[in-house]
């Protein structure tokens, strides 16, 4: 029997279009994937390559000390001008940190509110205390579990005074200065009555602003937060009936909850920075407390310790 060549089947110009468009997109997703597994695991905030679609919710982790605000408002800024993440949610466990630093994330939370009218939301986990508390009372709404602690509206302010230790070792601290106040708060020596009252008045107008960003961040009356602001703190179930946070439960129903407020139907994709992975060298030469290796840095900073103010639980 012969076969004729017009006998063979022949496929259109749109079946092999088709195909090798088809064969070209999954090229494309294939190194996708690999682009986001390499870029992740580098350091590089997963941010940058988030999944298909754009049912987002960014989740970015406030936690332990807050010595500075850069890391945060970072992360909060590049998912603030992703349009793919729709919300971001603040898991905090943190007793707060500097003054000055967690005056800044509040006020990067705002900005992102209102300039980028992202909705913002706080999770609290074991402890949302003082300055941490403070970054939670500027988005929408507070999420915390009823034995998670909260609260801590208060400023502190402390230092080493190894001035005693000076004697013992026969050591003299010589100071030149001027200005009365110049060398205020020396760890060489005590506190005089003028000093005192000088470091009071910082801290309570401190006090002062934490009350009132509190209260603005709440919609509640000054009057209401002073009542509250004596540095105590309080569990979540104890904090609602005070309207220090809206509701008593923990990160998976906040994150349906914004999901839903959003308009997110479904389960929403989650997102998060990446953490970059230490090496061996890095655990030498920066420390590593997980691991039992002390932060040369962190030993320093205990010799050194001079006056600050800090909105922290102790």
């Amino acid at each position: 029997m012969e076969v004729h060549a017009e006998d063979t089947p022949r496929h259109s110009f749109w079946f092999w279009l088709l195909l090798t468009g088809g064969a070209f997109l999954l090229l494309v997703a294939l190194l996708w994937i690999a682009a986001w597994h390499l870029l992740g695991g580098s350091g590089v905030k997963t941010g940058s390559f988030p999944p298909f679609g754009s049912n987002n919710i960014a989740v970015v982790d406030l936690k332990g000390v807050i010595l500075s605000p850069d890391k945060i408002d970072r992360q909060l800024e590049e998912y603030a001008n992703d349009d793919s993440v729709k919300a971001i949610i603040l898991h905090i466990d943190s007793p707060g940190g500097g003054a000055a630093a967690s005056q800044e994330i509040y006020h990067e939370v705002l900005r992102i509110r209102t300039k980028h009218k992202k909705r913002v939301v706080a999770s609290i986990e074991s402890v949302g205390a003082s300055g941490a508390y403070y970054i939670a009372s500027a988005t929408d709404r507070i999420y915390a579990n009823q034995a998670s602690i909260v609260g801590s509206i208060g400023v502190i302010m402390e230092w080493i005074n190894y001035g005693d230790l000076l004697k013992w070792a026969k050591l003299k601290n010589i100071t030149i200065k001027a200005g009365a106040l110049k060398d205020a708060g020396s760890p060489t020596r005590d506190v005089t009555p003028q000093e005192r009252a000088y470091f009071q008045g910082l801290t309570d107008n401190m006090h002062a602003q934490f009350i009132q960003d509190v209260a603005a961040g709440r919609g509640l009356p000054i009057s209401a937060i002073q009542n509250l602001a004596t540095g105590r703190v309080w569990t979540g179930q104890q904090a609602l009936p005070l309207h220090l946070i809206d509701q008593t439960d923990g990160f998976r129903v906040a994150l349906l909850d914004t999901a839903r407020a959003v308009g997110i139907s479904g389960e929403p994709n989650v997102v998060r920075p990446s953490e970059p992975k230490n090496g061996l060298l890095d655990i030498i030469l920066k420390g590593d407390s997980k691991l039992g290796f002390p932060n040369p840095g962190e030993l320093q900073s205990l010799l050194e310790k001079s006056p600050a103010f800090y909105y922290l639980w102790e």
